[in-house]
């Protein structure tokens, strides 16, 4: 029988085989590196429902105190902006009193005389003094004019001086300098006030003895 002749191996199958071979090791050795964790512990397990409750109750507790920071923020944002609107114009509005005090100044000093040859002029200038006490009221600044016998309040008066006055209690307006301003719950400016001390001190009475020496001394 003749000897089979053995075919000559293709280099390109050889290739093939050692590539194969390559990648089993390759996969064997990633599966031994490959371990499977073991099992949780029972507190750590998603599905235990105690941890599920602390995890929700936590969530819950975030949650509401996000939303109470946030209304917070929304409504010290609302006030900021109303204080603003309000007081915002506090120095334009300092800065206008003195045009007030002088219009009263002008006021005060203006005679039947005066009236009688410039009356047209006094009255703009009296209508001018109310226009700008309206725009002052408008924007929510407000007089404060005390009258005398009301009671000092330091809240809102300026005590210039002090004097004792008969017929007053200590404490009583005696006397206004200047009036004063609010801007909404605000004061702007105080009036100036003269204060009473008191009446003055009753005279001490006299002594028995003193009252005795008088009566004997007429009667000699």
């Amino acid at each position: 029988m003749a000897q089979e002749q053995k075919k000559p191996r293709d280099p390109q199958d050889h290739g093939d085989h050692e590539a194969s071979h390559h990648d089993d090791v390759a996969v064997a050795e990633a599966e031994a590196h490959n371990v499977e964790p073991g099992p949780l512990p029972e507190d750590a397990r998603p599905d235990d429902p105690e941890a599920l409750r602390a995890e929700v109750a936590e969530l819950k507790d975030r949650l509401l105190r996000a939303l109470a920071d946030a209304e917070n923020i929304r409504k010290r944002a609302d006030r900021d902006r109303r204080d603003a609107e309000q007081y915002g114009i506090t120095r334009f509005a300092r800065d206008l009193l003195p045009v007030h005090d002088n219009f009263e100044r002008a006021m005060k000093v203006v005679t039947d005389e005066t009236r009688a040859v410039a009356g047209p002029l006094l009255e703009g200038i009296e209508l001018t003094q109310k226009e700008l006490v309206g725009a002052l009221a408008k924007h929510g600044i407000r007089k404060i004019a005390p009258e005398k016998g009301e009671r000092f309040d330091p809240k809102l008066h300026q005590a210039m001086f002090e004097a004792p006055v008969p017929g007053t209690k200590a404490g009583d307006i005696i006397e206004v300098m200047g009036e004063g301003f609010t801007i909404g719950e605000r004061l702007l400016r105080p009036a100036q006030v003269g204060v009473s001390a008191g009446g003055p001190a009753a005279p001490a009475p006299k002594a028995e003895d003193e009252t005795a020496a008088d009566g004997d001394g007429k009667g000699a």
